[in-house]
């Protein structure tokens, strides 16, 4: 993701909060909205190609009376997470009425599994939903989170495009997201929301990535030549969105492979606020870093 793709990915959501929470919502709360949902529809347009044989497989499980169904669903994903209600944030948006609306969400939420509960909980998601419902803007939130014009997956989004001479191929049309790039939208829009409000804190949770990249390299290569064919723990104690964590696990798996060296790498981390929390480990389980929090 280039420059100006970023620029644009980060205004679309800024403004939703602009385009559907003004004059509904105090601004200081848009961050509680905006943030959340961000994160939840990065986790739901990972499980959309999959959701029919989710459910397919579902029903396969009940059908032979299978209590623990969770292997062969994440199986059918692709990732340690699924859902096993009927919706999608796509097909949520189509419903006009408030109250079938607000139903509906919450059986999608109640379709998750437990690791992702955990973070709708962290977010306050629920509680969000009864406010954007009284306020009549939860559909309009859908519409934009939605829109095919952002991409939010760690997939790219193709299209097919015919060339002069007559043949089809498959161009990129958004790029996919990566985990970093998450974290660091997460992370600035954050410290804007905060700055917006005059939080005298607004940016003392943001380590620009960059840096700790250099944090990393200062901290390896002095012993690169030490490192040796071993199992490395890196700990993070107080972790934000994860940043650290991945990016000095690839560092150290960089410069190891430069050296010749076969390591594995465990990452280990902690945070107190539960929107970082829940950010960090939404990105963490859609990478596949770690299996258990």
């Amino acid at each position: 993701m280039d420059n100006k793709q970023y620029n644009a990915l980060f205004s679309f959501i800024w403004n939703i909060a602009n385009d559907v929470l003004v004059h509904a919502f105090e601004k200081g709360d848009y961050k509680k909205i905006i943030l959340p949902f961000m994160v939840l529809r990065r986790i739901d347009v990972l499980l959309e190609s999959t959701k029919a044989a989710v459910l397919e497989k579902k029903e396969f499980c009940d059908s032979h009376h299978l209590a623990d169904y969770t292997p062969f669903l994440t199986q059918v994903t692709g990732y340690p997470f699924y859902n096993t209600s009927a919706f999608t944030m796509k097909t949520l948006k189509n419903e006009i009425d408030p109250q079938r609306l607000k139903m509906n969400i919450i059986e999608y939420f109640n379709g998750f599994s437990q690791d992702v509960q955990d973070i709708i909980d962290k977010f306050k998601l629920r509680q969000q939903v009864d406010n954007l419902i009284e306020a009549n803007r939860l559909g309009s939130l859908l519409e934009k989170f939605t829109d095919e014009n952002i991409n939010l997956s760690v997939k790219p989004v193709m299209q097919e495009v015919i060339n002069e001479d007559g043949t089809k191929e498959m161009v990129e049309r958004l790029p996919g997201l990566d985990n970093h790039t998450m974290g660091t939208i997460f992370e600035e829009l954050l410290r804007k929301f905060n700055e917006e409000n005059n939080v005298t804190e607004a940016g003392e949770h943001f380590t620009p990535r960059d840096y700790v990249r250099l944090l990393g390299q200062l901290a390896i290569e002095p012993i690169k030549d030490k490192i040796t064919d071993n199992t490395y723990t890196i700990y993070d104690g107080a972790c934000g969105t994860g940043g650290i964590l991945t990016i000095v696990q690839e560092e150290i798996e960089r410069i190891a492979n430069e050296e010749g060296k076969r390591v594995r790498t465990s990452i280990f981390g902690q945070e107190l606020q539960p929107d970082t929390y829940a950010t960090c480990k939404a990105d963490l389980m859609i990478s596949g870093n770690i299996n258990k929090f």
